[in-house]
């Protein structure tokens, strides 16, 4: 085994690691403290019936809404670290509820197409082609100036081809090969995850007309 495979190996062990942990943790905020704090609105609400004093009563129920916020919160944090449906139901269910979290969050509209007939795609690589996107959006919000994008999943026979193209502000590849900023440490880790499922991420960017990001995955 030379270094390369190697390194490969303990990268994919550290993913597969980091995902588990992510899934346990997401499992916790959501059966375990998400479940605690319902209780305890359930009890605050049994209070506040129970209180005739109107000004301990208003507080009381500002606490309830607070934390019934919390509530919201935590459980759209525990779909955005690990979504239940990327496991039941696939990839293209749990973006679609991904990117109303997204454009919710970023006012950022992502119009959503799938080409084809959608495919069953094994474990990791449901979740290598959903955490890359995510990273992709991620970076989107954060750089790309822009109100709008476009996502497309082209189900051919042997290949599944997504495309992100954000219409933004884009950036300067390095001319001697191509590579990005290294600033871009997340889409560095896009490509990783991609190579280590035997697949690609490919970047390319043009400044004043948009970053548009090319995955492609064997089926």
């Amino acid at each position: 085994m030379d270094v390369r495979q190697k390194m490969q190996k303990i990268n994919s062990y550290i993913i597969d690691s980091q995902e588990e942990e992510i899934k346990r943790i997401a499992i916790e905020l959501h059966e375990g403290v998400g479940q605690n704090l319902y209780s305890i609105l359930t009890g605050l609400q049994v209070v506040e019936s129970g209180i005739n004093e109107q000004q301990m009563k208003n507080y009381v129920h500002e606490m309830s809404q607070l934390i019934e916020k919390t509530i919201q919160e935590i459980r759209l944090l525990s779909v955005e670290l690990h979504p239940p449906t990327l496991t039941a139901f696939g990839i293209l269910p749990a973006m679609k509820s991904y990117l109303k979290l997204y454009t919710s969050t970023f006012g950022i509209l992502v119009d959503l197409e799938s080409v084809g007939g959608e495919s069953n795609l094994p474990e990791r690589s449901k979740i290598a082609v959903f955490r890359v996107c995510q990273e992709a959006l991620a970076n989107i919000a954060k750089y790309a100036d822009t109100s709008k994008v476009k996502m497309t999943f082209h189900w051919l026979e042997a290949e599944l081809k997504i495309t992100i193209d954000d219409f933004g502000k884009g950036f300067q590849l390095e001319e001697h090969d191509g590579t990005l900023p290294s600033h871009s440490s997340g889409i560095a880790m896009m490509k990783e995850r991609m190579h280590l499922t035997g697949g690609k991420c490919v970047i390319s960017s043009k400044i004043g007309e948009g970053t548009s990001i090319e995955l492609s995955l064997p089926l």
